[in-house]
């Protein structure tokens, strides 16, 4: 009789230590899987200032973090079909992508911590620049933009060489000159198009490439990536007014909220729908977008 009370304690102690365990280690949810992606796309920032520098780093770190975009999808998917992801592959992904920031920004590894690193939201700031310009009157490689959308992009109807327009949220300022300012147009092209497959869960693609930019009535040509879409705030409807409108609405509703949900960006400017939708870029939807050639506005 000790002996089957023995047995049954030791089962409850064992019992209740599994419980605790299982509580300590918590569920990862739906905004945990946001963090994650919102720090895929501040790495991928963070890749863009190493450029300037370090293009073979660049490189590198570029592929780790494709990887690490898949990786992300993949977690997502797996949270929506079993409702659960196990809190040590949540992690695992999470310290990998910011060993791959810490590296990137040139600074020591960080002990992990159990608790989910809570992004910021991306601020609504003037374009970053990149590297050091050679000429007081150009803008350099890898400065990056938040332009608006004028008109809706959807992978199930747009066809490759639609044209589009986006106007630039900020001016681009240096040494007190305003090189570029808000309201300033550049022009799109769909460079490729893959529609949404409901029979295949094929998720839909946008291929976006920037290769105009009007600036002062003059147009530039110019190569520009998308490297992330955000969500606007306030009523972006009137923006699509004009460039004129844009240049004062865009000072007034400057800011952003965040990523755009069930939006993923690949390399070369792919826009991708993190499901088996349609890629889905309403009318005021903030793409950032980075230059990848410099452009001298003085010539």
């Amino acid at each position: 009789m000790q002996l089957k009370l023995g047995l049954g304690a030791l089962a409850l102690i064992v019992g209740l230590f599994t419980s605790t365990a299982a509580f300590a280690q918590g569920e990862v949810t739906s905004a945990d899987i946001q963090r994650l992606q919102d720090s895929v796309f501040y790495a991928s920032s963070d890749i863009t200032r190493v450029r300037a520098r370090d293009a073979r780093l660049a490189d590198s770190l570029e592929r780790d973090l494709t990887d690490l975009r898949d990786e992300v999808i993949y977690l997502k998917v797996k949270l929506r079909k079993e409702s659960s992801v196990p809190q040590t592959e949540y992690a695992d992904v999470r310290d990998r992508i910011d060993r791959l920031r810490n590296e990137a920004r040139g600074e020591p590894a960080r002990t992990a911590s159990p608790v989910p690193a809570v992004a910021a939201p991306p601020p609504a700031a003037k374009p970053t620049v990149a590297a050091a310009p050679t000429s007081p009157t150009e803008i350099p490689v890898g400065t990056e933009f938040d332009v608006r959308l004028q008109s809706r992009l959807n992978s199930g109807t747009a066809r490759v060489e639609d044209r589009f327009d986006a106007t630039t949220v900020v001016a681009f300022e240096r040494n007190g000159r305003v090189l570029a300012p808000a309201g300033s147009v550049m022009r799109g092209i769909v460079n490729s198009v893959t529609p949404a497959s409901r029979g295949l869960s094929r998720k839909g693609e946008l291929v976006l490439v920037f290769d105009r930019f009007t600036i002062s009535g003059r147009t530039y040509s110019v190569r520009a990536t998308v490297m992330q879409a955000l969500q606007a705030e306030g009523d972006t409807t009137k923006v699509a007014a004009g460039a004129g409108v844009g240049a004062i609405i865009g000072g007034i509703l400057g800011g952003v909220r965040g990523a755009l949900a069930g939006i993923l960006i690949g390399g070369g400017g792919t826009v991708a729908a993190t499901e088996g939708n349609d890629v889905d870029l309403p009318p005021g939807t903030v793409l950032r977008v980075r230059l990848d050639a410099p452009l001298d506005v003085g010539q």
